[in-house]
């Protein structure tokens, strides 16, 4: 690959499609949600759960998730408050009441099965660019440019030769997704998949085993000798003592409770009480958690 915003040349991207789509057939980890029979409903389950998750976090609330809740309509007959009580710990909560909004909508506007069309797909609620892209390339083996962080990563390098993408995706990195998909349907599904299981394992944020990397000879980034990123500065990951944090311990006494929960039980879960009062607006705000009289609270219902 050449470091140069210029579509590589077709026998290159083709030797470049052969060399990843091979990697990924001897080293993709076997889970659960790419195996034949999965449903197009787990890999919109599993889309959802994976986003800003590792896949170790995901495995045991994916399957407890699919054994309760094996289609939308089962989903969408629940309380929306049910699924952030099953949600658990993955964090960012919110992404549950989505997939329940999008539940809801499948159900009662596709007849309960998830649409194969990726302009249905980005109209349900909850449902972005890339789970749209992703559910309809990895459900429905479709073509699209599927662009999460690993491939905004291994693009970043292998393409661009910088160590890492910017913080929000680019027009010039959706041209070069478009600029390097197989044109067939099945190849283009099985490359979006490819690359960012490359991202995953190998082309990590940290501590990449470049040596490992299948496109090492042709990496733009090695070619440059490995130039440190100099763009704006990276977003941290940062959670002790953030309202995050308050809001997850808050979350958390709503969720065992299975019923109603009074202001004091919640407010023994952080000592700052400013703090605490806020992050518990932000949870009402945010239609996670429901007032229900002067200092009562539940889970959304």
């Amino acid at each position: 690959m050449v470091a140069t915003a210029s579509t590589p040349a077709p026998a290159a991207v083709q030797a470049l499609h052969t060399t990843v789509i091979g990697w990924y057939e001897a080293n993709a980890r076997d889970l659960p949600w790419r195996t034949p029979d999965a449903s197009p409903w787990a890999v919109m389950v599993s889309e959802f759960m994976l986003q800003q998750t590792p896949v170790k976090r995901v495995l045991p609330a994916y399957a407890a998730w699919l054994e309760r809740w094996p289609t939308p309509a089962s989903l969408a007959a629940d309380a929306p408050g049910e699924a952030v009580r099953m949600w658990g710990r993955l964090g960012y909560p919110r992404r549950a009441l989505r997939l329940h909004a999008a539940a809801t909508a499948i159900t009662e506007q596709h007849d309960g099965v998830v649409p194969d069309d990726h302009a249905a797909l980005l109209a349900l609620p909850g449902v972005g660019e890339y789970t749209a892209a992703a559910v309809a390339s990895f459900a429905f083996r479709q073509r699209h440019a599927v662009l999460d962080t690993n491939v905004r990563r291994v693009f970043a390098r292998a393409v661009t030769g910088v160590e890492y993408p910017a913080n929000a995706t680019t027009a010039a990195e959706r041209r070069t997704a478009h600029e390097l998909l197989p044109a067939g349907d099945e190849r283009a599904a099985t490359w979006a998949v490819a690359v960012m299981e490359l991202g995953a394992l190998v082309c990590t944020a940290r501590g990449p085993e470049c040596g490992a990397c299948p496109l090492f000879a042709e990496c733009a980034w090695q070619r440059a000798g490995c130039p440190p990123y100099q763009g704006p500065a990276r977003r941290g990951q940062t959670y002790e003592g953030t309202d995050r944090q308050v809001r997850g311990k808050l979350l958390a006494v709503l969720r065992d409770a299975h019923g109603l929960v009074t202001q004091g039980r919640l407010d023994v879960v952080w000592p700052d009480a400013i703090q605490r009062a806020r992050a518990l607006d932000g949870l009402v705000a945010d239609g996670l958690v429901e007032p229900v009289g002067p200092g009562t609270y539940r889970l959304p219902q």
